[in-house]
C-alpha cells in the first residue's frame, strides 16, 4: 500500500472514532430527555465526519468508510426487530445500518451536480441525511409499527414524523457544519481557502 492510500486509510479511522465519539456524546445528552424520542433517535452531528470523507477523498473512500460505521453501529446498538423472521432481519439490518449509514459516504456524488462549490457541499450533505430518514421512516412503518407512540393510530404518519422530528434538525445541522468548515477549508488539500482561491475554485468541487 502506498503512502497516500495508507494516509487515506488513517484519516478514515480517525474520522470514525470521531463520529463514534460524538454519537455517544448525543446518547449521552438525550438520556437528559429521556420522553422525547422514547423510540430512539435524537440530535447528533455525528454525520459530519463521514460526510467530510465523502468530500475529501472522494465516494469510494466515502462509501467504504461509511459502511465501516455501519457495522460498528450494529455493534455498538444492535436491536433486534419484534418480527422473529429471516426478512425482517434483514430488513433490520439494511435499513437501520448499513444503508442508513453507507449513504452518507455518497455526498460529494450528489455535490458534484452543483457549480458552486459552497451549494454543493450544502447540499451532498443534506441529501445524504434525508436518504437514511428515508431508510428511518421504511423501517419505523415496517418493523417497528407495535411500538407507536404521540396519540397516533396510522403507522407510517407516526414513523414519518417521529423521524423527521430528529432527522430534518440533524440533517440541517449537519449541513451548516459542513458547509462552514469546507467554506473554510479545501477539504481534499485541507489548505486554508484564501480570496483569490475562493474566486478560483468557486465553480469546482
Amino acid at each position: 500500500m502506498d503512502r497516500k492510500k495508507t494516509l487515506a486509510l488513517c484519516e478514515c479511522a480517525i474520522m470514525i472514532a470521531l463520529a463514534v465519539i460524538l454519537d455517544y456524546l448525543s446518547k449521552f445528552i438525550s438520556s437528559f430527555f429521556p420522553n422525547i424520542w422514547v423510540n430512539g433517535g435524537g440530535i447528533t452531528i455525528a454525520m459530519v465526519p463521514i460526510i467530510f470523507v465523502s468530500f475529501r477523498h472522494g465516494y469510494i473512500w466515502g462509501t467504504i468508510t461509511a459502511f465501516a460505521y455501519s457495522l460498528l453501529q450494529i455493534v455498538m446498538g444492535w436491536y433486534a426487530p419484534p418480527a422473529n423472521t429471516i426478512i425482517s432481519f434483514i430488513l433490520c439490518v439494511l435499513l437501520d445500518y448499513v444503508l442508513a449509514f453507507t449513504v452518507l459516504g455518497t455526498a460529494v456524488f450528489f455535490a458534484k451536480f452543483f457549480k458552486n462549490r459552497i451549494i454543493g457541499y450544502g447540499v451532498g450533505a443534506f441529501a445524504v441525511c434525508m436518504f437514511r430518514f428515508v431508510c428511518s421512516f421504511l423501517s419505523g412503518a415496517i418493523l417497528w409499527g407495535q411500538y407507536i407512540t404521540w396519540g397516533f393510530e396510522n403507522v407510517w404518519a407516526y414513523s414519518f414524523v417521529y423521524n423527521i422530528s430528529y432527522m430534518l434538525p440533524n440533517a440541517i445541522l449537519t449541513s451548516i457544519i459542513i458547509v462552514s468548515i469546507c467554506s473554510a477549508f479545501n477539504p481534499v488539500t485541507l489548505k486554508r481557502y484564501t480570496k483569490k482561491s475562493n474566486e478560483t475554485e468557486n465553480n469546482n468541487i
